[in-house]
């Protein structure tokens, strides 16, 4: 029959193992409690994540349609990050004032996407290249997509 001594001696060796800091998500007591730990956007494995190259498909076809004029910026917002939708927003105004200068009008561009590259320098991220072929030119259109909230999300596009 166990003693009261070994009995706690057992119970402060499980608390012991409890204690330890084997999960990230617990907080330690003594420590200040870092919000963002628990509640802020939260890195998810590629393994966890969809198949990013439709996604890579998609946001290149409607980067070229916004900066062409035929499609609202706000339609993207949901995929980018704040500094993608700054940088295609800065873009796409002076793309509508050189249309409005030349007296241009708005066409939705007929695009063919030609190839897609794929890579993966890191768990999680994922980079492209897509080639969107319109009537009168070929642009490539590289993204970086990292994987945050069980999503993808565009931290990066440059359309060259």
């Amino acid at each position: 029959m166990p003693t009261a001594s070994s009995a706690s001696a057992s119970m402060s060796g499980a608390s012991t193992a409890r204690s330890t800091p084997s999960s990230p998500a617990r907080a330690r007591r003594g420590e200040p409690f870092d919000i963002d730990r628990f509640f802020g956007r939260q890195a998810t494995p590629t393994a966890d994540l969809p198949d990013p190259a439709p996604l890579l498909e998609n946001l290149a076809r409607c980067v070229v349609e916004v900066l062409g004029g035929a499609r609202e910026l706000e339609q993207l917002a949901r995929w980018v990050s704040e500094d993608v939708y700054r940088g295609i927003l800065r873009r796409s105004v002076l793309a509508q004032r050189a249309r409005t200068l030349s007296g241009a009008p708005v066409a939705r561009p007929v695009l063919r996407i030609g190839s897609v590259v794929v890579t993966s320098p890191r768990d999680g991220v994922i980079e492209g290249v897509v080639v969107a072929h319109s009537r009168r030119r070929a642009r490539a259109v590289a993204i970086r997509l990292e994987g945050v909230d069980r999503r993808w999300r565009a931290v990066a596009i440059h359309v060259l």
